[in-house]
């Protein structure tokens, strides 16, 4: 299964109105600087919502 978003990460910087520099671990291998379209507001979830408890993604033997 693909996941459609990773988690949850800090916006490090504002680069300009467009790319924002986001605060990620070296395992995972994009570029820091990304589109603010691909950038997705965290929200809490509503009251009564399921939510889906995630487990820790393993990458080369490290969980993270």
């Amino acid at each position: 299964m693909i996941e459609r978003y990773i988690k949850l990460y800090v916006v490090e910087e504002v680069v300009s109105k467009n790319t924002v520099k986001l605060k990620l671990p070296a395992s995972i291998k994009i570029h820091l600087v990304v589109n603010v379209s691909r950038v997705v507001r965290y929200r809490e979830p509503m009251k009564g919502q399921k939510v889906k408890e995630l487990k820790p993604a393993e990458i080369n033997g490290v969980k993270e």
